[in-house]
């Protein structure tokens, strides 16, 4: 029996003694009762009351209990919450935005060999009429009142032998020319219709970047559309369309057969004329302009009223003053413009400017920007007399001048304008 039992009391015996020089070696592994090994727990914040604020410290070292950083709080929005749907908006609207219809008798181009004598023997006189074609363009328009006067753009009827006015509701009829004024691009017309629609105007004043913005009008002959939008910008300037400019700049999108049309608000009232458009393609890009109602309304009146449209004129041609220029001058600041032209027997002439000087207020308010000074003499009656400040060879003046009429451009037409015409 001993034979079989020590093959397996050995390796026993062995382990057992390696054991116990290990735990004589290691006496750290020996359990102890005594010593508390932490659980291992999952990091949630307690349910406790917060700690109060700890004092802050010049240390870099970041702290986990700095208090709140105290925020002001933007007022809220007095304007309503958008509505869903602006069906009612252009229930209320579209109905006064009627669609222009302009066309023009123009001469043909013939082919060089019909200036020939012997060619022109074998076409009898009759054929002459031949040489004459029917140009037609078209545009939108806006009902503003019931006695039917429309407001359009200029570029949409100017030139036209013969407007056709087609309104919403089937109606079509010839449309009178009241009077225009290309430096604004706008038109008046007048239709002899009974119950017309009339749009309602708002003050183009109130208007906001991000104000919801309805463009109503005909766009490449399709039919009367809506377009939504919001407000990108007001009183823009400087584009090089009109000779006085005060856009209002919306992304509703405007095309071609757009200009002339409407451009409302959320409740269907008239903020602005569409009238142009920047494009590299011709159609919308979401950068369109429009005449604000304010404007368009105090244009209306004058057309109606006195048939053409009075503006304040100094008669100068002015040019911007750059830093460098104004170093020249002898100036610290680039205040002011420089007149480069003066017209001849104009209310600058008569009051003794001359091509060189420096204008640098007018009736005590400087000038900071040629076209906004332009825009505000415009506004100034004619025969008011208004104190200038120059500055003539180095030397500061003052004179006097009497503002004049300013008078009907001969051609105020735009090639940078894309439009609906």
């Amino acid at each position: 029996m001993h034979r079989f039992v020590l093959p397996y009391l050995w390796p026993i015996i062995t382990g057992l003694l390696l054991a116990s020089v290990l735990l004589l070696a290691f006496p750290e592994q020996l359990p102890n009762p005594f010593r508390q090994t932490p659980p291992v727990t999952v990091e949630t914040p307690p349910i406790v009351d917060p700690p109060p604020a700890l004092v802050p410290t010049t240390s870099n070292e970041p702290t986990a209990n700095r208090p709140a950083p105290d925020v002001r709080q933007a007022a809220p929005l007095t304007r309503n919450q958008g509505p869903a749907s602006y069906s009612n908006a252009v229930n209320q609207a579209a109905p006064a935005v009627v669609n222009i219809y302009s066309s023009r008798i123009v001469e043909r181009d013939q082919h060089p060999l019909m200036s020939d004598p012997f060619f022109q023997q074998f076409f009898s006189g009759d054929d002459a009429t031949t040489h004459q074609r029917m140009l037609s363009s078209l545009g939108s328009g806006v009902i503003v009142s019931n006695d039917g006067y429309v407001l359009t753009n200029h570029h949409v009827i100017n030139g036209a032998d013969q407007i056709q006015v087609a309104l919403r509701d089937g109606r079509e009829t010839l449309a009178e020319v009241i009077g225009t004024d290309p430096e604004s691009d706008l038109a008046v017309l007048r239709i002899d219709l009974e119950d017309l629609p009339v749009i309602e105007l708002a003050d183009s004043e109130e208007v906001a970047v991000g104000d919801v913005a309805l463009a109503i009008g005909n766009p490449f002959g399709v039919g009367q559309t809506v377009t939504m939008g919001i407000i990108s910008a007001t009183g823009r300037s400087h584009l090089g369309l009109n000779a006085y400019e005060d856009f209002i700049q919306t992304d509703a999108a405007i095309n071609p057969g757009n200009s002339g049309g409407a451009l409302v608000n959320p409740d269907g009232a008239l903020v602005g004329i569409n009238t142009a458009i920047f494009s590299r393609s011709g159609g919308s890009q979401g950068i369109g302009f429009a005449i604000p109602a304010n404007l368009a309304h105090s244009i209306l009146d004058e057309l109606v009223t006195r048939g053409r449209v009075i503006r304040g004129w100094l008669g100068i041609e002015a040019q911007a003053l750059s830093r460098e220029l104004a170093a020249s001058f002898g100036l610290r600041t680039p205040q002011g413009v420089i007149v480069a032209g003066v017209v001849s027997g104009g209310p600058a002439a008569q009051a003794g400017l001359q091509p060189g000087d420096v204008l640098l207020s007018i009736d005590d308010q400087v000038i900071l920007d040629a076209r906004a000074t332009m825009s505000d003499i415009a506004s100034i009656p004619p025969g008011t007399s208004l104190p200038l400040t120059i500055v003539r060879g180095g030397e500061r003046m003052e004179m006097t001048l009497e503002v004049g009429e300013r008078p009907v451009p001969t051609n105020a037409t735009s090639a940078d304008r894309q439009s609906g015409s």
